[in-house]
């Protein structure tokens, strides 16, 4: 490692190496060879005079790629592309004259784009049901177990641990279903030339229409795809792109919310993040135990929220057939976009792996506002035994805020059940109101919605994906 220019963090902190390696040069350059080993025996197969021999030329030196005699080409001539035609040339003299035969730039270019982004949504799929899958052997774990939950981080009505982890996978299942719908719709942009007109291949074929149309499919099903697409200018449609970064942004917001409720808590003491042993908190503040893993979930989540603007905007700022103003923005928006992204399901799955929950403390804070919760089950019980309901609603109401006043205004515990046992209106002593006092009664259908949403919904789609199950994350910092 170099630490005397920048390097980016993303490779360096967060993305996984499965990951790094689809952006490389090195698988680029890999696929623009097998592209146009691609292209070459299309050609020879539709009639055109390239030889066997020229093909298996092509195919022995696939991977070995010459970087030296390109990257000095390159100084030449200043043109990528044919700095690697020129070196895939070099070493393969036989074929030299047939390598991008008929093909312009984003031959190699556009294809390659869609390959690496189809490759790299299915590491993101992967990852993604992996934390499916954590997550539903917690909220199984945890079904039933009472918490007191938030609206407005305000004290509401109770639900479980377990179903408030069914918001978390609910909301990662719908961008499961948006990146299979988007990688399904992928592909190819086949071989069209300069405008998209095939104007090339006319002249190649002397006009055979028919022998031209079979030219995509043939690259497409060589190189792993279903069809290219139907027309385009030079390129495919920045608008794909655009569609690809939405998956992503849309698991970033799906990350951060799991992150921002696992922050809030760990500040409330119920849940925490793994903190290993050796780990620091604060430099001076030797006791703390910060969500660092949670932080970073939210900040990278922020940058692929953000990021997706990029493709959005080149989309839109295309003129007709082409311009240039998208290679540079694609060169970093799609990649970082998809390591971020890396390393955002890394942390989710590291964290899910290793959440530690106190029932104790969960308990204890639950149980501090339930009394006020009880109070219409208390009312019930009370107009049961003979008590007017109207009367006895005004009464909850007032022995409600005198219980506030002591919480808030002198630090005191909930005394609520206390005041109603005291009032005789009620006909119910303390014993009988605490016996109402069962957070399981208050967790309406919860542990049911768990039970029926993990059978119905999440196991049959974890099942579906088995083989992609079972991976670990590894943190770097």
């Amino acid at each position: 490692m170099t630490n005397d220019r920048y390097v980016s963090p993303l490779s360096e902190r967060y993305a996984g190496k499965e990951m790094q390696y689809i952006f490389s040069p090195d698988k680029k350059f890999r696929t623009w060879r097998r592209l146009w080993i691609a292209l070459a025996e299309t050609e020879k197969e539709l009639g055109l005079p390239i030889t066997e021999e020229q093909i298996e030329e092509l195919k022995m030196h696939a991977d070995d790629i010459n970087y030296d005699v390109a990257k000095e080409r390159e100084k030449q001539v200043r043109h990528d592309v044919m700095s690697h035609v020129y070196a895939y040339g070099v070493q393969c003299p036989k074929a030299k004259g047939i390598i991008h035969l008929g093909a312009t730039s984003c031959y190699v270019g556009d294809n390659t784009d869609v390959i690496l982004m189809a490759e790299a949504l299915d590491i993101v799929k992967k990852k993604l049901v992996n934390v499916l899958s954590r997550l539903s052997e917690f909220a199984d774990e945890y079904k039933s177990q009472p918490t007191l939950a938030f609206t407005h981080f305000q004290p509401a009505q109770p639900t479980t641990v377990g179903k408030r982890a069914t918001l978390w996978i609910q909301e990662f299942l719908m961008d499961l279903e948006d990146l299979n719908y988007v990688r399904g719709s992928l592909k190819l942009l086949g071989s069209k030339g300069t405008t998209g007109t095939q104007a090339s291949f006319l002249e190649l074929f002397d006009g055979d229409e028919e022998t031209i149309d079979k030219i995509d499919p043939m690259i497409a099903k060589k190189m792993g795809f279903e069809a290219c697409c139907p027309v385009s200018g030079q390129t495919y449609s920045r608008k794909v792109d655009t569609r690809v970064l939405n998956v992503l942004a849309g698991i970033a917001a799906s990350a951060h919310k799991f992150s921002n409720d696992i922050r809030l808590l760990q500040h409330l003491k119920e849940v925490e993040e793994p903190f290993e042993k050796s780990q620091i908190g604060s430099s001076a503040m030797a006791y703390k135990r910060n969500p660092m893993r949670s932080e970073r979930i939210a900040s990278l989540s922020r940058y692929v929220m953000i990021d997706a603007l990029n493709p959005a905007i080149t989309s839109a700022a295309q003129w007709f057939e082409r311009t240039l103003d998208d290679s540079a923005n694609k060169r970093l928006s799609i990649p970082e976009g998809f390591l971020a992204v890396d390393g955002i399901l890394d942390l989710c799955l590291n964290v899910v792996d290793g959440l530690v929950v106190y029932p104790k403390v969960i308990e204890k804070r639950l149980m501090s506002e339930l009394p006020f919760m009880a109070t219409e089950n208390i009312m019930m019980d009370a107009v049961k035994a003979g008590g007017d309901r109207q009367e006895l609603h005004e009464k909850i109401r007032e022995l409600s805020m005198e219980a506030g006043r002591n919480v808030k205004e002198k630090g005191l515990d909930n005394n609520l059940l206390e005041l109603i046992a005291k009032d005789e209106a009620f006909g119910l002593d303390e014993e009988a109101l605490k016996a109402a006092m069962d957070p399981a009664k208050y967790v309406g259908r919860a542990p049911l919605q768990v039970e029926a949403f993990l059978k119905k919904v999440i196991n049959p789609i974890l099942k579906e994906n088995e083989e992609l199950l079972g991976i670990t994350s590894e943190i770097h910092v």
